[in-house]
Order: structure tokens, then sequence, then C-alpha cells
């Protein structure tokens, strides 16, 4: 609305200016020298008009004449990068559907159009990349490292190229480079703070931690959370040469993070040692109550030194009464009544809390079974039917971080880097069943627990002060003594005839002693079922005639002692393998954690 009235304006002072110029009377005359010529003012006005329009048509001919070929080196160059800028989308795109040659094809076409371009660059590292061409890429990442708006993204690239190689130590030094210019970098700071971690430099990564906090990268409550897990870490690295220092640490790890299970665990012991039990006690239910483990229950149970076991069983069942039954872990308070049971010689009352999971055991559930077996009666036999169970049964719940599965807890997942990534739950790890070896399994352990336990036999008293003595059962039971009897044999039989039946040919058996390993026709037969059934020999020695069961044994850290807190039996460490043959299956540890970190 103000241009309009401004345009009237305009035309209506233009309109007044030319009717004053006609309105004026008289003539104009312009003399020089011997030339004389007479006109009037509107006349003079016009001509005047007309010789600056054409000075000005002029000037602006003359102006095109002398920017010509300026105008048409940046219409040229224009053309080529809009070529360039085609080439890169195109290639980028190429990348994206992994289309290696038409990705070359378009990082050349944009190296020669658009040779400073940061994304043709760019291009040309990820087209090397998807080649495998390590040595291009790495050449090209170095290019853009050295140009100041591409530094961190060449450094970004060089890491992942660093990390692909396993150069440890040249990955650390590229984020640390990459740190220093931009403290904000979220994948720099994930990556020191992961490598401090792993050398064990806990001052250092706490130094990150608060770095990241003041940039903005974490929120308040995850900071906490983090900076508690360090403390833990480094509490539980000097618990045995800087005990002042890891009680101070694991106190202030406790305040950050009270339901963390290992700091609430060290902080309870520190608290007995100096007869703090009320206080270890609080530490121990806060964290009990947010994640139940078994390391909080046997804390609890040890909170009072000099104990006898029937104190602490009451004291384990105290802590146990804190969950109710519809609650995720009230198996874990009941496993850990059971132990405290087991260790107070209370079998009857071990056996009542175990009774409800009987039927369908995890791991724990049958091992403390058979050490029921063994303790109580001195049953070999019954004992060799629950673990052969614990080697089939379900798994119980262990530290577990990115797939990896530890038996202890660790401030870092050791494939990722990823901090407190460690969580107590089960490990997914399950195979389908062979429907008639399942048959057989279960009328073997039928046949087991059906075996009457061994006659304890009680010398008769002396007239001596001495107390009767009373005869332990025999170690090593007589091989007539641990079979099944008849009717559980009849059992078993008809369950391997009916088996027999279904089977279409015999599968080669393996003895227990032996790692388990796929039957021989699944891995040579490539139209055999993906998934490989690992088969074993029943017990009594006598060869099984349908495949038992898959047993598919966790992966474990290097230093896992098994199932159970207090080590693995001998005949599950014969079923299942020992911790270093399962170790040496693990795809990951530290070397997965610079090779698949970033990729």
């Amino acid at each position: 609305m103000l241009r309009i009235v401004l345009f009237l304006v305009l035309i209506a002072l233009a309109a007044a200016g030319a009717a004053w110029v006609a309105d004026q009377p008289g003539d104009l005359v312009l003399t020089a020298g011997a030339f004389r010529a007479t006109t009037t003012l509107p006349r003079f006005v016009f001509l005047l008009g007309l010789f600056a329009a054409a000075v000005v048509l002029v000037w602006s001919l003359l102006t095109m004449a002398w920017r010509a070929p300026g105008r048409l080196r940046r219409r040229r160059h224009e053309k080529r990068h809009a070529r360039g800028r085609h080439a890169i989308t195109h290639g980028l795109l190429a990348i994206g559907h992994g289309d290696t040659a038409l990705a070359r094809r378009h990082a050349d076409t944009a190296r020669r159009l658009a040779a400073n371009d940061p994304l043709a660059l760019l291009l040309h590292a990820q087209s090397a990349q998807l080649e495998g061409n390590r040595d291009e890429a790495q050449r090209v990442f170095r290019a853009m490292a050295e140009r100041e708006d591409t530094r961190l993204l060449g450094l970004r690239g060089l890491f992942i190229e660093a990390q692909r190689a396993d150069d440890a130590v040249g990955a650390v030094m590229i984020a640390e480079e990459a740190i220093k210019l931009s403290p904000s970098s979220t994948w720099a700071s994930h990556a020191v703070l992961g490598f401090r971690c792993a050398r064990g430099d806990w001052s250092g990564a706490l130094a990150i931690l608060d770095s990241n906090l003041s940039a903005g990268l974490i929120d308040k409550q995850a900071y906490r959370r983090q900076r508690g897990v360090l403390l833990a870490a480094r509490a539980l690295e000097l618990e045995t040469m800087d005990r002042d220092v890891a009680r101070e640490s694991v106190m202030q790890a406790v305040k950050l993070a009270p339901t963390l299970v290992p700091a609430a665990v060290l902080a309870a012991k520190f608290e007995s040692e100096a007869h703090q039990v009320r206080r270890a006690m609080k530490l121990v239910e806060t964290a009990w109550l947010a994640n139940p483990h078994p390391d909080l229950a046997d804390a609890y149970a040890h909170v009072k030194l000099g104990d006898s076991a029937r104190q602490r069983l009451q004291r384990v069942e105290t802590l146990a009464a804190k969950i109710s039954a519809d609650k995720a872990g009230y198996i874990e308070g009941q496993l850990a009544i059971a132990r405290a049971a087991i260790d107070a010689s209370e079998f009857a009352r071990a056996r009542a809390v175990l009774a409800p999971y009987v039927n369908d055991p995890t791991q724990r559930v049958a091992l403390l079974m058979a050490e029921i077996e063994r303790t109580e009666h001195g049953d070999g036999g019954r004992a060799r039917a629950w673990t052969l169970r614990a080697v089939r049964a379900r798994h119980d719940p262990a530290w577990t971080a990115d797939g990896y599965v530890s038996d202890r807890w660790r401030p870092v997942s050791p494939v990722t880097g990823r901090l407190d990534a460690f969580q107590w739950q089960t490990p997914v790890a399950s195979l389908p069943s062979d429907k008639g070896a399942m048959i057989e399994s279960s009328a073997f352990e039928e046949a087991m627990l059906a075996a009457p336990p061994p006659k304890r036999v009680t010398a008769a008293p002396s007239e001596s002060p001495v107390e009767p003595a009373v005869m332990a059962p025999d170690p090593v039971p007589a091989p007539q003594d641990n079979s099944p009897p008849l009717e559980a044999q009849e059992i078993l039989k008809e369950a391997v005839e009916e088996t027999a039946k279904e089977t279409v040919k015999e599968e080669p058996v393996v003895t227990p002693a032996e790692p388990l390993k796929p039957a021989p026709e699944i891995a040579e037969s490539s139209s055999a079922a993906a998934t490989p059934v690992f088969r074993t020999r029943a017990d009594l020695g006598k060869p099984a005639q349908a495949p038992i069961p898959a047993v598919i044994p966790i992966v474990r850290a290097p230093d896992d002692p098994g199932i159970d807190d207090e080590g693995p039996s001998d005949e599950f460490t014969e079923q299942i393998g020992t911790p270093k043959d399962h170790a040496k299956a693990q795809a990951g540890g530290w070397r997965g954690f610079w090779s698949r970190w970033g990729g």
C-alpha cells in the first residue's frame, strides 16, 4: 500500500513539473562562438532527455561487451559445478544401495568437475571404502583432515579405518585429536571414554564424563549414573591395593547410583568390616528391591561376621520376603534361601523352597538339587541325573551386554565400548530339540530320580565314651546301584522303541567327554537344517538310540567359573565343556570392540 501511494505521488510531481515547463514563456538561446541556437524550454528539456537516454544506452553496450568474457567463464563454471553436484548426488545414492561400479564412475566425474568440493572428497573416500580399497580411502581422509572445513570429517574417517585395521593406538590418537578440535563431538568423546575405561584409566574417564556434561552431550541423571559406574569400577580395581581410595570411591558410587549391584555389594562389605551393620543392610536392601541378585543375597547373609549358618538363613529369609511372589525377581530370593538352607544342613527347607521350580528348572535350580542329593543322602545317581538335567535346563540370568555374557559385572561392553551396558538378564540361547531325544531324556531322568537313595548304616553303640560313628555312603557307588530300577528300565525301553519307529536313520553319537559338535551329515549336507543339532551319549554306558536334545552352552567371558557361584561340578563340565572352550567360541571381546565400533 505504501509503495502505491509513493508511486502516485511521483506521478503527480512529474505531471506538475511538465505543466510548469510548458507554461514558461520565452525562448532559450544557446551561443557557442559563431554557433547560435534558439529554442523553447519544453523542446530543450525533451532534447536533453533524449541525449541522456542515448548516453545510458551506449554505456550499457560498452559495459556488456567488457563483461562478456567473465560472464561466459562464470556460466561455464556454474554448469560444470552443477554437473559435479549431480554426480555427487547420484554417487552418494549409488553408495546407499551398494552399486560399486556406478559409485566409482560418479566419484571420478565429481573429482574431475568439482575437485575442491568437500562432498566430492567424501564421495571418493566412501566409494573407495565400498570397493575395499583402504589405502585410497585413508589417502582421501588424510587430505580431508588437512583442510579446515573437513578436518573433523577426515579424522572420523581415519578413526573408522584404524578400527577396521585393528590399530588401537592409532584409533586412540585420532579420537583424542578430534576431541581437542571439537569437545562436543559425540563419537570422539564416546570413543575416548571407552578407550580409557578399557585401559583402566578411571580418572581420565571421569574427566571425559565431566567434559560431556559441560558440552551438553548427556543430561544430569545419566551423568550421575555413569559417574557412579566409573567410581564403582575404580573401587573394585583398588579393593586389594588401596582400600582407603576404594572405600571412598564406592561410597560416592552408592550415593550416585544406589541400585548398582556391584557398588552396593562392595559398600556393604566395607560397612560390615567397620561394624556398621544397619547401614550395610540398608544399602543391600535398596539395591535388592530394584535388582535382586545373588551377590546381594550373599552380602546380606554375611553382613555380620561370625554368624552361624542358621542365622544367615534367617537373615536371607528376611531379605527374600521383601519381594512378593508376583514380582519378576522373586525366584532369586528363593534360590538364595535354598543356598543358605543347604549351608545350614536344612535340606527339607531347601527342598520345599525349590519344589515349585523342579518341574521346569533352570540350571541353578538343577545344580542345587544335585547338591542336595549328593550332600544329604550321598546319592550319586540322583545327583548325576540332576546334573544332566542342568545341562538341558533353561539358562539363569547373567551379566549380558550386546550379546556378550560374562560371569562378572563390567563397566563397559567389550563389544561396543558402551558405558553401563551390562544388565542382569536371561541370555537368549536355545535351539529346537529332537522329539525322540526328548522322550528318551525325560524317561532316563525319571528313571534316575525314581531310584531309591542308598541306606545310611549306623554302627552299634560302643561302651566307650566316644560317640557312635555314622558310616558315610560309598563315594563311588557300584554300577548296579546306579542303574535305574526294573520299572524305570521298562519305561526307558518303551520310549526308545517308540522313538526308533519315527527315526528314519540313526545318527552318530559322541561320548560326553568330547566337546559338543554338529553331526557329520548335517555339516556335510547342504540340504540339512541350517541350525546344527548337538548330540551326546546317555549314561549307564549305553549308546543313545535317538539324538539327545540340543545343548547350547552360553558363551561366557574367559574367566567365567560356570553357572553356579561355587563353580561347576565335574559332571557339568564334562557335558558342556570348560569355560576356556566356550571363550574360544566368543566372537567379540576387545578385538571385536576395535573391529565393529563405528562401522
